[in-house]
């Protein structure tokens, strides 16, 4: 289980207007991928980075059943519901709070989303897709009411298919998202510099 351990940068929450919550992949460390931030356009941004218990947010790979993901991922789940009532309490609109994550991260900040879909301030999925061995669109609730989400992803990409990738699209633009989703031809597994112009061209505008 995940015990309670965010990473801070950039302004303190209760002076913040805006909110972006980081999410590392596996293996990686909040602290680290707080780094990010400095080269997106968040400059007034309270940045809140947690970090996996043991470096990873669950177990096996995201496309194998919900169930043998458990508990580690219900876990995430309710820790980043947990941050996000945090930070509506502390005065910030939902529509100035946003996800970012990659790979692992990236898998977890739409999963996270999906089951809590309102209007957000943007999502960012560096390489990433819905978890689950088939996506169970019963299982996705809300609106997200034009809330810009974008995903990228290398071409082919090791760990995450094309293929999950769209059938996400879909998900989340049944769900009112506004999803961009752009393949980069032989990229490695990596957050790549085109990849972050094109998110504070996209998202942070």
């Amino acid at each position: 289980m995940h015990k309670r351990e965010i990473h801070t940068a950039g302004k303190e929450l209760r002076e913040a207007k805006k909110v972006l919550v980081l999410l590392h992949g596996r293996g990686g460390s909040a602290k680290e991928f707080l780094s990010l931030a400095n080269d997106l356009n968040t400059q007034d941004f309270a940045i809140l980075a947690p970090q996996a218990t043991d470096f990873t947010w669950y177990p096996n790979s995201f496309l194998t059943p919900v169930q043998q993901n458990e508990p580690e991922l219900a876990s995430a789940l309710a820790l980043l519901k947990e941050l996000l009532e945090d930070i509506i309490e502390s005065g910030v609109a939902t529509e100035n709070i946003y996800f970012a994550g990659f790979s692992q991260g990236a898998c977890l900040s739409l999963e996270f989303v999906a089951r809590n879909a309102q209007k957000f301030g943007g999502v960012i999925a560096f390489t990433g897709g819905l978890i689950g061995e088939e996506l169970d669109f019963n299982k996705y609730s809300g609106d997200f009411q034009g809330t810009p989400i974008m995903i990228t992803s290398g071409d082919p990409d090791a760990h995450i298919p094309t293929k999950r990738i769209e059938n996400s699209v879909e998900i989340l633009e049944k769900m009112n998202a506004s999803v961009q989703y752009k393949r980069y031809k032989n990229k490695p597994h990596n957050i790549s510099a085109e990849e972050i112009e094109f998110a504070n061209q996209v998202i942070f505008s």
